[in-house]
């Protein structure tokens, strides 16, 4: 940690304080005294029954280099006070100092705090900075007094609005670029958390939350000093100066130790509210007979809302599958297991042995298989400890950050979001125990060198061997890791109706219940992954090369491709057919640059391309487009139709629009990449462009093979949050070194 930098603050718009920008406890402290003497020197000599009284950051001591100053003017009723307090403000305002200021006598602001729990918890924090010392003490003995006489009745609404502000800035934990005070598990949870303990309800700010604490506001403090101004988002931009400014690795270890410490953070505050919660509910049965203990499960009982061990467990030498048992049980009955009974499991549970007992490994399936109640068991045993105790490699991916935007949690936490959303597949496979355990492992080759895939499959298959599984399930777990991208890259960047696709994939599978369980693994890593990994045409594609696989390896004899479309065959030309919101349908003479005109004319009525066909039927052309709404709203179909028919029939007007409108769509990002795929069509070559995603690059691209002279059959369009895998297949056999590097040029240049 850098304690002290060298580097001053002056304010240049007035005679403000010099303060340290040094990061850490007593750089914070140093930066406070400055303030209070500075703030000392403003208030008005020869007045009694006034205290200048400080809150929030400078009241606890915690100035960060650019905070605020919270301040409230205490007064015994003295008269001018509004021109008394101005004589303060102003030269705060001057010094270009954030400010925020009440004026109030005592009796004043203990009413305003009994009607305001966020004003209630700001007096908690007051120290006296000037003036009246025992009107300063006065305050301070009276808001703590009230709020621990009223605190059971103003938690439930801090709690909502607690809440509300996690629902508006996320969970710190999960976040790529998080608030470091706003969002859950920052630093204005920790406040939340002292005033539990103040309360007296629960012994909150133990140490491990105290450490977490400080760390968040060092991290504070360092960004403060790397932007030069206040500041709490913790930008992708800022972090290797943060990581440097706080003596860490690098940015990835910065974010590591974030997330370590809000989920440290946000895990005390649930033992808090349930604490409170408990209170409440022995308040409310005062008088009535003391809560009993009932039996849950082998050696785990529930007491007063909470699990813990059943006595016999605790007088007896622990088996050690004790502690997976104690979290299966608290995931099934939803039910959290007492601080006190994770602390004895910690200290006393004996390690698994290799292989885990029976009882052990149906215990993990259990508790994977529990559903909702599986994550919040999960973190509080992560927390305590006992997972290391369960899998070695766990703290390599404990808050792994995820730099792919579509994801939304760190890796350890979407592997165990992974198996909660695969319960909700278990009745559709053979071996629902399996899926969870796929779905638990699928991603744990991630965070080491190479294609996490491939690599995670051996590791995967260790642990398998290790939790007991006998070889031929280990071989499916491992089948499973390796191949769990498969279906969806195979669904959105192939042509489903192409035989060589579907006999690829039935190879790679082998059989039904493998591709039965690849299918539900799929899902699962989808939605736990996060919404723009996952869409309704996304899933109906997927179920489609399900279907046409399991028809291959349950008959042997490969599905027969779809039929063209017989109202697109027959009829005046150009035709147009538009069903619904997400088809598309185009007939006409000649084939040349049709796909590109439609795809254009589409991008300029702002529909998503998500998968092009095009065929040659009875000398007619015809394209077919799968779509979205880029927006949501659909367009208006009789215009869209018009220009279809105009652009097809080469009407200069459309034209012109379409150049003009989706070239100007372009944006910049990382250097696009073509790969050539020789084996992966029956009559055509695959052309892959991975490149970042614009407005009408698929009428680029189109518009940029057309020209080139390249044919293409079908395109397959694959968005991963701002980048795209979009696959195009080019009529003709493997082409010769030239027509590679020609085709290739004019893709990468109309995608750049």
């Amino acid at each position: 940690m850098v304690d002290g930098v060298g580097v001053r603050q002056q304010h240049a718009a007035g005679p403000g304080p010099s303060l340290s920008m040094g990061i850490g406890a007593a750089a914070r402290v140093e930066r406070a005294a400055a303030l209070d003497v500075w703030l000392t020197r403003l208030m008005p000599a020869g007045i009694s029954g006034i205290a200048l009284v400080a809150v929030g950051g400078l009241g606890r001591l915690q100035c960060s280099p650019y905070s605020d100053l919270d301040l409230v003017l205490l007064h015994r009723g003295v008269p001018g006070m509004d021109e008394l307090a101005a004589r303060i403000w102003y030269p705060i305002w001057d010094a270009r100092l954030g400010l925020d200021h009440s004026v109030r006598t005592l009796p004043e602001a203990l009413s305003v705090a009994h009607d305001d729990v966020k004003v209630a918890l700001g007096l908690l924090d007051a120290r006296h900075v000037a003036g009246d010392r025992d009107l300063t003490a006065a305050l301070q003995v009276a808001a703590t007094d009230q709020w621990r006489r009223t605190a059971l009745r103003q938690l439930p609404v801090l709690r909502e609005i607690t809440e509300a502000r996690w629902r508006t800035h996320g969970e710190l934990a999960f976040l790529l670029e998080g608030d470091l005070k706003e969002a859950a598990g920052g630093l204005r949870d920790v406040g939340i958390l002292r005033s539990i303990a103040l309360a007296g309800i629960a012994d909150s700010m133990r140490p491990a939350a105290r450490a977490a604490h400080l760390r968040l506001l060092d991290t504070r403090d360092a960004l403060h000093v790397a932007v030069g101004r206040r500041v709490d988002r913790l930008v992708a931009q800022e972090r290797a100066t943060v990581a440097r400014l706080l003596d860490l690795d690098d940015p990835e270890a910065l974010l590591r130790r974030v997330a370590s410490d809000a989920r440290t953070i946000a895990h005390a505050l649930d033992d808090g509210w349930r604490s409170a919660e408990r209170l409440r509910s022995g308040l409310r049965r005062s008088g009535a007979a003391p809560p009993v203990r009932r039996p849950v499960a082998r050696d785990v009982v529930e007491h007063d809302g909470e699990l813990v061990l059943a006595r016999a467990a605790i007088g007896a030498r622990p088996d050690p599958s004790l502690s997976l048992r104690v979290a299966a049980a608290a995931a099934t009955s939803r039910l959290p297991i007492a601080r006190a009974t994770c602390e004895w499991l910690a200290a006393y549970c004996p390690p698994l042995p290799a292989p885990w007992p029976d009882a052990a490994r149906a215990a993990l399936v259990t508790l994977l298989g529990a559903g909702p109640h599986l994550v919040p068991t999960w973190e509080t045993c992560d927390r305590y400890g006992l997972v290391d105790g369960w899998l070695p490699e766990w703290p390599r991916m404990r808050s792994l950050p995820q730099h792919n935007p579509v994801h939304r949690f760190t890796l350890d936490r979407h592997l165990v979001q992974a198996a909660q959303e695969a319960t909700a597949y278990t009745r559709e496979v053979d071996r629902p125990d399996l899926l969870l355990l796929g779905a638990f492992l699928h991603d744990v080759g991630k965070g080491l060198p190479g294609d996490h895939s491939a690599v995670g499959a051996p590791i995967a298959a260790r642990i398998a061997a290790r939790v007991g599984l006998p070889p031929a399930d280990v071989a499916v777990i491992e089948k499973m890791v390796r191949l769990h991208l498969l279906l969806p890259e195979v669904a959105t960047r192939r042509d489903l109706s192409d035989p060589v696709t579907i006999s690829g994939v039935a190879e790679a599978v082998g059989d039904t219940t493998t591709l039965s369980l690849l299918h539900g693994l799929a899902r699962a890593d989808a939605l736990a992954t996060g919404p723009a990994a996952w869409s309704g045409w996304k899933g109906r594609l997927i179920a489609e090369l399900v279907r046409r696989v399991h028809t291959a390896l349950d008959t042997g004899v490969l599905p027969d491709p779809p039929r063209p479309d017989p109202a697109l065959v027959a009829g005046p030309l150009p035709a147009v057919h538009i069903d619904g919101e997400d088809r598309v349908a185009v007939a006409a003479a000649d084939r040349r640059g049709l796909l590109a005109a439609v795809a254009g004319v589409l991008a300029l009525h702002r529909l998503d391309v998500l998968t092009a066909d095009a065929s040659l039927v009875d000398g007619r052309a015809l394209v077919e487009f799968r779509v979205q709404p880029r927006y949501g709203t659909p367009p208006d179909s009789i215009a869209l139709a018009a220009d279809l028919r105009r652009a097809v029939t080469g009407d200069v007007s459309v034209v012109q629009r379409l150049r003009g409108r989706v070239l100007a769509g372009r944006r910049g990002g990382a250097e696009p990449r073509v790969v050539w795929l020789r084996a992966a069509a029956t009559d055509a070559v695959v052309l892959e462009l991975r490149a970042a995603d614009s407005a009408g690059l698929l009428y680029r691209v189109t518009s940029a093979l057309d020209e080139a002279g390249a044919q293409v059959r079908a395109a397959r369009i694959s968005t991963l949050g701002g980048d795209v895998v979009d696959a195009f297949y080019l009529v003709g056999g493997w082409p010769d070194d030239a027509e590679r590097d020609r085709f290739a040029a004019a893709v990468l240049a109309a995608a750049g």
